[in-house]
């Protein structure tokens, strides 16, 4: 593929994940409360997006430049390869990983022929270190099935995915839908947006709570998480008023979003959030966010175990939180088991 159109698909990639990629460092400052203390538990990874705890406690990160899925230790920080030779292209590669029981798998996505690559997008089932198996070819299927909605790339952005029924829920960024991928590879459509740009998803019970970033420019208005139930396809909405939102996931007591930072304006597509202005939010009552830690470098996904948060960001940091909410177990949200996302 000659280098111009190359990065021409890359650029139009924002109308897909709205720039939900690049760096991280913070500062915190929650509402009413001790700040939250910020560590880095490691670094090094090459572009990593999703994320997610597995079984075993462990942060399970998709490292989509690096074409692999890593395991960190979240005591240690320790780094080593769950699964890799993943294909990769510009941009595209492993979007998201996600766990079944002991079972893991992981989500690629734009790395086919459309954008120079020889890959396959889809969900995977992860069998070893250097072993993978399709189980449902998304790319493929977009294709045939193109959205009734504005884009660039036929097979769309499939960004994240989570665990739902008989198999996963996949959130399409680009071609703003929501599919269902059965573990019998089966492939549907559960609902079409206009363009809200989802991301990051959160099951809580028959439900899943959708972060959208919202179009470009990125006004604060339409950055906001919404709750879908894929049966009736009722969507309504949970939280809005943050820029850029890429994530939301529970915590042992209460949800969380994540905001990639503040839009730069009216930019060509593909342009991320200003330097250092991401934001972990809490999401509170009367559909409001609650700024939890600012001065986040554009981060890219969320994971908790329990009140400890994780945020991976495109530059290869993990940074944890070891208590988002000291003062607040037990208050809006409730405390519970952990959900999947």
């Amino acid at each position: 593929m000659e280098r111009n159109r190359a990065a021409t698909i890359a650029a139009t990639l924002a109308l897909a994940f709205a720039s939900a990629l690049v760096p991280a460092t913070a500062n915190a400052s929650p509402p009413g409360g001790a700040e939250p203390e910020v560590e880095l538990l490691a670094d090094g990874l090459t572009g990593p997006i999703g994320s997610t705890i597995g079984p075993d406690g462990a942060l399970y990160v998709a490292d989509r430049a690096g074409g692999e899925v890593v395991r960190i230790d979240t005591a240690t920080g320790a780094v080593s390869p769950f699964t890799t030779g993943l294909p990769v292209t510009g941009p595209g590669g492993v979007f998201d990983v996600a766990f079944v029981g002991e079972t893991a798998y992981a989500l690629i996505s734009v790395v086919g022929p459309e954008v120079g690559g020889t890959g396959v997008g889809g969900v995977y089932r992860i069998d070893g270190i250097d072993d993978v198996t399709l189980i449902a070819d998304t790319a493929q299927w977009s294709i045939d099935n193109p959205p009734d909605a504005d884009y660039f790339v036929p097979s769309g952005v499939q960004y994240a995915f989570v665990p739902y029924g008989d198999g996963f829920l996949v959130a399409d960024g680009h071609h703003n839908r929501v599919l269902h991928v059965g573990t019998d590879g089966g492939i549907s459509e559960v609902v079409q947006y206009g363009n809200v740009v989802p991301t990051g998803m959160q099951v809580v019970g028959s439900s899943v709570l959708i972060a959208e970033t919202g179009p470009i420019p990125h006004d604060p208005a339409t950055g906001r998480v919404v709750s879908l139930d894929p049966e009736t396809t009722v969507t309504r909405e949970i939280a809005s008023g943050a820029s850029l939102v890429v994530d939301v996931e529970a915590a042992a007591c209460g949800f969380y979003a994540l905001s990639q930072g503040d839009s730069p304006g009216d930019v060509e597509p593909g342009s991320p959030g200003l330097p250092d202005s991401g934001e972990l939010l809490r999401i509170g009552g009367g559909g409001t966010f609650e700024v939890v830690v600012d001065g986040l470098d554009r981060p890219t996904s969320l994971s908790f175990d329990g009140d400890t948060a994780f945020i991976v960001t495109l530059d290869g940091e993990v940074l944890v939180i070891d208590d988002v909410a000291p003062d607040r177990h037990g208050m809006w949200g409730g405390c519970g088991p952990k959900g999947q996302g």
